[in-house]
Formats: C-alpha cells, sequence, structure tokens
C-alpha cells in the first residue's frame, strides 16, 4: 500500500493529463489503470466484477497509454493498478485484498 498523500498527489497528476477523471463523480470512483491488450487487467475487471456482486463499488477504467511517457512509464510494468481516493494496489491482488480496500 502507499501513503494517503502520496495517492492525491498521484491523483492529482493524473486529472492534469487527462480533466474528465476530475469529474465529482470519478473523484469517488476507483480506478483500474491498465492498456488495452493487457490480459491481466482483463483479470483485473473480473475481480471487480465479483466483488461488484458483494459490495458496492464504482470504478473507471483509466487507459495509461493515454498519459505522457513519464506518467505511462510509471504504472508500464505494475498494470493493472487500482487506485482508490486513497489507497493503491498493485496486480496481483485477490478479490479478498480487493475486499479490504
Amino acid at each position: 500500500m502507499y501513503e494517503n498523500n502520496n495517492i492525491n498527489a498521484l491523483r492529482a497528476r493524473m486529472i492534469e493529463e487527462k480533466p474528465e477523471l476530475g469529474s465529482p463523480e470519478n473523484m469517488t470512483k476507483w480506478w483500474l489503470l491498465g492498456t488495452s491488450g493487457c490480459h491481466l487487467c482483463d483479470i483485473a475487471e473480473q475481480l471487480i466484477t465479483q466483488l461488484q456482486a458483494v459490495q458496492r463499488i464504482t470504478y473507471e477504467p483509466v487507459d495509461i497509454a493515454d498519459f505522457s511517457e513519464p506518467l505511462m512509464m510509471e504504472f508500464a510494468t505494475t498494470i493493472p493498478v487500482i487506485l482508490t481516493p486513497t489507497k493503491r494496489l498493485n496486480y496481483p491482488f485477490s478479490v479478498l485484498d480487493l475486499q479490504q480496500l
């Protein structure tokens, strides 16, 4: 896990590059960072879907390819990544790990 201040700073950098992430409805969502063709990202999305069967969460898929190269490279070797408003969780993770967020 990462410190809350780091998450706030990271989310702010992402919003700077992709302003639609800063909309009021997106600010409370989990962000699933990944990219097209990433099979682990597909698995992460399935895990979130399983969690949604028992816990009400909303998430926004975010393609890291839409960011500048330095920001994209920050995630390139760790996707999929879940960013909640206060926490970061790198893959691998399970439904139980997601529940604990």
